[in-house]
């Protein structure tokens, strides 16, 4: 594949989330919740203060067909700040899962 191809199926799923997570959080507005530039280091998603009180993660997202996971967590860690880290992935005709630190969900789930 080539890296504009890449770059382009990234941004495709970095879309979809930012449009999945304004759908759920029907008060917030397009500017609260925003798709970085491909190749911009930190977040994939950046969060306004009031999108981050309703959802408290730091998003890294991989479309890709053959993912390392722990790089991709490694990635989504080092940029999280004092954020949850998630990474969202998928390939070509799967579905999109999640992954976060099994202590978080338990910590989400108390909530």
């Amino acid at each position: 594949m080539k890296p504009r191809s890449a770059k382009n199926k990234g941004k495709r799923l970095q879309n979809k989330v930012r449009d999945i997570i304004l759908e759920k959080f029907d008060k917030l507005e397009p500017d609260d919740v925003r798709s970085i530039t491909m190749g911009d280091s930190g977040e994939d998603i950046l969060l306004s203060p009031a999108a981050r009180r309703l959802f408290p993660f730091s998003v890294e997202c991989k479309n890709q067909e053959k993912i390392n996971i722990w790089e991709a967590l490694d990635q989504a860690e080092g940029n999280s700040g004092n954020h949850i880290p998630l990474v969202i992935f998928k390939r070509n005709r799967s579905k999109t899962y999640a992954v976060l630190e099994f202590e978080e969900l338990l910590q989400l789930l108390d909530e």
